[in-house]
Parts: structure tokens; sequence; C-alpha cells
């Protein structure tokens, strides 16, 4: 514990005499170091500064990087290459984010704005004051629309005056003026018109008949902006020429299936969406790593399609890794290694084998813990049973998935065989799975007398761990505002996932073969019926310069049911809590239920429950180089659903008391195809104590910290 101390006051000192460094030591002489940049509004407190802070040429930095920096004063050392220089003050560079302020401010409606730029000095440190005095503003006071005689575009846009975004009323400005051309010309674009875009928008607004109105005309010309008018010229509706498709030889795959997903046919109307559908389909093939889609006109209404598609990488491993140990003692490693062929069947079918373990080990102890596991999974880039015209965006994949798993436990040995098949889409930002078919077969042998004698005395816990048969089907829905791996703006993700077993199974109940208890069985196995749901909600923040800082929260509530032929959850469907994801002041398992203490009659922690509430709160920023800290809040537990498990039953008192909580702090390698991380929690709410309140001075004792290594963000 004395090491421990020790190592955090170093470390402290440390960090404290690099921030202390001086950031000026390095600046020649009449050099300034820019240390802030100061936006202020003078007449209306309503427009945020913020808005203009992009357009600033010349930014300061701080922190822990320009410490580094500083820390030599050798050009090119290793604190010069991982750290940041100071950013020197820049009069001309000054003068031109006051242009481009101003060009911003008219482009959002503001006419006529000042902007005065002024330069504190103070030492060798400069602050840079923006006082902007915003222009005036015109409310559109009627729109009128001059559209082309030749053709059919004046009809197919007066069809859509609906959606117009411009409007009686609005503001004026060139941002919404831009806004209304994309989106209008998209939608001509749809309708046929191939050659058509913004630069055939010409707008003028007529300010001098009021002082706060806009007459705005909005007209669009058989010429672009580009262009004279004696360049005019009819805009027609195109149709799709020749289409084709081109590939490397090398890559072996089946013609059929890129036909299916082209839906580029010539001699059909021209559409943009049809083409971005068309490219979305091709991309959605893991074989290849790139589609492009290029047009050619090639006639006076005609439109030619030449698709090309860069092969992927057919073959790999991945490798995961995650990492804990706690204070008493218990490391615990989970590595999974997997392999991938995208195209095992040349039709674009993705073959997936994963081996995983998880070990749990106390050195210098015969205290163990080992897991063995192995899945294979083949899905197929169609939705089986029905055509692919039914989907005309993204088709479904098919995934049919096998594994067996083992685990080798001081109280028992498990073996679990499973198989589904299901249906994975997206639309958007929106993905679901649904699975008509899950199927489990779970077997327990060897177990320990003493535990068996506890599971014989406690019905409970007798039936969670009983050998059981589950079919059933399962769904769920996931939306994210942002898909990518490493998020590097704000986002926001909701994910729900049901499973229910039993129901089919048990209409056929009276036909079978019961137990003593009268319960179905399945192959001498009693099947289980539960339904289960789990939520998780999440948003993260990205602010500070560069979006160098986030707040990222999470909230996840889930809850399991048993009836009908089962008295209660099997045990692999129950919640946890605990681990390098979820409360990492514990170990995986080691928290609740409720109010409880750790159950004496596992050697390892395998606490488990029927319901889960948690709340996670975490800070980023960039440090250097590719370094990143974290400082994290967890709080939750899992309760049960046992009317006689008066510690770990869920009661509205039991919620109140038995809320556990930790705090932390990590550290990240960001290597933009991986993020390494790791965490160190420590308690701060214990429910399990008599006092569960746990103060600095039980941080590194027994059950008051645990150390978490993982691969990517916890959520």
């Amino acid at each position: 514990m004395a090491k421990s101390y020790r190592f955090l006051l170093i470390s402290a000192a440390l960090a404290v005499f690099a921030v202390s460094c001086s950031t000026t030591r390095i600046l020649e002489d009449g050099q300034y170091r820019l240390v802030k940049n100061e936006i202020k509004i003078s007449n209306d407190k309503g427009f945020n500064p913020k808005k203009l802070e992009p357009y600033i040429k010349q930014k300061p930095n701080k922190g822990l990087a320009l410490a580094v920096y500083n820390f030599s004063r050798k050009e090119n050392s290793f604190w010069h290459r991982i750290g940041k220089a100071p950013v020197v003050y820049d009069h001309a560079l000054v003068e031109s984010s006051v242009d481009n302020m101003l060009r911003h401010l008219e482009y959002l409606g503001y006419y006529g704005s000042k902007v005065d730029a002024q330069a504190q000095v103070h030492g060798q440190k400069v602050k840079v004051r923006y006082e902007v005095d915003l222009g005036r503003r015109f409310r559109i006071s009627e729109v009128k629309y001059i559209l082309p005689e030749r053709g059919t575009l004046a009809e197919d846009f007066l069809k859509d005056t609906v959606n117009v975004t411009v409007r009686k009323g609005d503001w004026l400005s060139e941002e919404a003026l831009e806004a209304e051309t994309v989106r209008s010309s998209a939608y001509l674009r749809n309708l046929g018109y191939y050659t058509f875009n913004k630069n055939y928008y010409f707008f003028e607004a007529d300010t001098l008949k009021d002082p706060a109105l806009a007459s705005l005309e909005m007209r669009i010309a058989e010429y672009t902006r580009n262009e004279s008018p004696d360049m005019a010229r009819e805009l027609k509706k195109f149709h799709f020429g020749e289409v084709g498709i081109s590939y490397p030889k090398s890559l072996k795959i089946k013609e059929s299936v890129l036909k299916n997903l082209n839906t580029v046919q010539p001699g059909a109307r021209y559409s943009e969406d049809i083409v971005s559908n068309t490219y979305n389909r091709l991309s959605s093939l893991p074989v290849f790593s790139g589609v492009s889609v290029g047009l050619t006109q090639s006639g006076d209404d005609l439109v030619d399609c030449d698709i090309h598609l860069t092969p992927a990488r057919l073959q790999g491993f991945k490798l995961d890794l995650q990492a804990s140990s706690n204070s008493i003692g218990l490391f615990g490693i989970s590595p999974q290694v997997s392999f991938f062929h995208r195209n095992i069947f040349r039709g674009g079918e993705r073959l997936n084998l994963s081996f995983m373990g998880n070990f749990q080990f106390k050195p210098g102890t015969d205290i163990r813990s080992t897991e063995f596991g192995v899945s294979a999974g083949i899905d197929i880039p169609r939705f089986l049973f029905l055509p692919d015209r039914l989907f005309p965006r993204n088709i479904p994949r098919t995934e049919f998935t096998s594994s067996y798993n083992y685990q080798d436990r001081p109280e028992y040995r498990r073996n679990i065989i499973s198989f589904s098949y299901g249906y994975t889409a997206s639309h958007k930002n929106f993905y679901y799975q649904i699975q008509p078919v899950q199927l489990s077969i779970v077997r327990i042998f060897n177990m320990d007398e003493a535990f068996l004698e506890t599971l014989m005395a406690n019905p409970f816990f007798w039936n969670a761990y009983i050998d059981h048969f589950i079919l059933g089907t399962g769904g769920m829905l996931y939306y994210t505002t942002d898909a990518s791996v490493n998020p590097q703006g704000s986002y926001h993700f909701a994910r729900l996932q049901v499973n229910t077993a039993g129901n089919v199974l048990r209409l056929f109940n009276s036909a079978m073969k019961t137990d003593e208890h009268g319960r179905g069985m399945i192959w001498n196995t009693p099947y289980s019926q539960f339904v289960r749901a789990e939520l998780s909600l999440g948003k993260t923040w990205r602010f500070g310069r560069n979006d160098g800082q986030a707040l990222a929260t999470r909230f996840l509530a889930g809850i399991g049911k048993a009836y009908g032929n089962s008295s209660v959850l099997p045990f692999e469907q129950q919640f946890y809590s605990g681990g390098s994801n979820s409360m990492r002041g514990w170990q995986a398992r080691s928290v609740g239920p409720g109010t409880a203490p750790n159950d004496d009659f596992f050697i390892i922690p395998n606490q488990t429950g029927d319901m889960k509430l948690e709340a996670n709160l975490e800070y980023r920023f960039k440090s250097f180089w590719k370094l990143q800290g974290a400082l994290f809040v967890d709080a939750g537990n899992i309760w049960t659903l046992d009317e006689d498990d008066e510690d770990g039953r869920f009661t509205w008192n039991n919620f109140k008391n038995g809320i556990a909580a930790d705090w932390g702090i990590g550290l990240r390698v960001d290597l933009n195809f991986i993020l390494v991380r790791l965490d160190m929690g420590f308690v701060t709410r214990d429910p399990s104590r008599a006092n569960p309140w746990v103060g600095p001075e039980g941080w590194f004792r027994r059950n008051g910290h645990a150390l978490h290594f993982g691969v990517g963000y916890p959520f």
C-alpha cells in the first residue's frame, strides 16, 4: 500500500513539474506566445460566438503537450516530436481572421457587420480579443419564382414548392439560400435532370422598399452562373444508356450476385437515388474495399454508367484482448482470435471462425477458472426466401451461427452448444437483427459436493444451474448517428435487445414427457421459458480545440423474467455487473445483487441477477502524441426478483441502498486503427458493506480497486 501511495505522489509531482515549465522560454526576442482568443458580441446576446471560432486562423495551444515540448531546447528532440510547440503570435493572421469572420457573418445574413481585433500583451504572452458588432438582418416579405418556359422542369418544380425551405417570414441569408438549392437540385436530379445542379439558381433580394424586409426573387435559368445567357438550352430528363461493371479478373465472384445488387438498368429514367442505392448495395459486400460509379453523358438525353469495383483483402485474422486485476490478487485475461473469409463461396458469403478464452486465477494458489469457446458463422448477402427487389436500398444479410463453450470452475463444469439463424440489415442510421431461431443446450456436470449441497438447499439457485434446453427468438434494434469504429465527433446511440424462449414449445407441453415437477422435457432436459430485454442509451459530446475533449455518458437497463415451464432465468441469461466495460472498480461478476455480500460458495465471484441498472460518465481529453486521458464515474447494480432473497431482491428501499459506485482514471493510446486503454477504478460505495461508503484510505485495500486492460472505448 505504501508503494502505491509513493507512486501516486511521484506521478503527481512529475505532472506538476511538467505543467509548471515555462511556456515562453524557447521564444526569440520580439516573439510572443498566443495564449487566448476571445470573441465578444456587443449587440446581440443570442448570437453564439462559437460560430465564429472556426474562422480564426491562429489558435493557441496549452496543456501537457506544450509542457512536454518546452522540456527540451534541443531541436528535433524526442520531446519536440511528441509535444507541441507554442503558437507564436502573428498579426497578419489576425487581420486575415477578421476578414474571414466578416465574410461568414454576411453568409449568415448579418449585413454590414464590424469586427475589431485588439491584442493585449503581458510579458511574452498575447491575448487577442475580437469585438464583433453584428450588422442588419432582413425578413423575407415574399418569394417569387421565375421558371423556364421550355420543357417540363417548371411543372416538376412547382409540384415540390410545399417542401421549399426558404419561406416568407424567414431571415434572409446566403446560408439558407444555398441549403435550399442543394435540396431542390437533388430533388430534380431524382426526376431525371442529370445535368442539373445548384448553379442554375439565381437569387435577387430587394431591400430598398423597407429597412427591415427583403423581397426575394428565385429564378431557375437554362444556363449556369459560370455561363452566359446565350448558352441557354432546354433542361431535359435523361435515361440510362450503357451500364458496365468491371473488376480485376483475379477476383472470383458470381456475376449473378453483382447483377442482383445493381439497380441501374439500361433504358430506365435517370435518378440520383438509383445510383446511390447501387453504390450502397455493392459497398455492403465485404468483398470490395472500394466502389466507384462513373457517369458519362453519351447523348442529348442519355447517360452511361461504369461501375468499377476494387477488391478487399479476402482473408485475415483479428485479435482482441481484455485483462483485469483486483485488490484481492485475482487476475483475469480474455483473449480472442478470429479468422475471416469474405468470399468463401464466391458469392460474397462471409465466414467467421472465432476462438476465445477466459482465464481467471490467483497466483500462488490453486484457485482458477478456465473457459474455452469456438464459434463458426456464415452470412449470405441476401434475404433467404424473399426476392431482392423488395429491398431497393440495402439487402439484409442472412446469418447462421453455431458455437461450443466449455467452462471449468472450482464449483462445476459446463458445456453449452448453441445455434442461431437470422437476418441483419441497415437503413440510414438504423441497424436491426432478427433471429427467428435461437437454440442452446446446456449441460452441467462434475459439481463440487459442497456447491451441490448449497444448490439443493436453495431452489432459486438449483433451478438456475440445472441442465436446460432453450429454443426461442430474439431481435436487436440499434440506432447511431456515427457508425464508425472510433467516432471523432459528437454522436449518440440507442440499442434495444429482446429475447424470448419456450413459448412455441409450451404449446406442445401436453404431448411432452414431464418430470416430477410437471415441467415439459426435451431429450430428458427441461426447456426454459422466459422473456429478457436490455436497453442501452448513450451520448458523447465533443468540444474544445479540435474536438480534443469529450464527455461520454451511458445508461443501461435490463430485466428478465422466467415463467411457465421455468421458475428462474437460466444462469447464462442472467445479468452481471463489474468489469472493463461496466463498473470498473470491480472485476466482472463481483457486484451485487442488491445489498447482498458475495456468495461464499463461489470461490471466484459469480454474482448474477434478474435485472440491472447502470449509469456511466466519462470525461476524455487528449494529452500529447497519441496518448489520451480519462476520468470516469460508474454507478449501478444488479438485483433479483426472488421474493425470498431479502438482500438481493429489488424493492424501492433496496434500490436506494443497493447502488454501487466507483470512480477512476484511464489512459488510452489511439493508434487510429485501434484504441488500447488501461482503466483503474476505485470503489466509492459498496452496498454489501455495513458502512457502504469507501474513502481514500480504503482504495488500495482489499476489494477497494481493480485494474482493467481493454481494446476500444468502454461505451
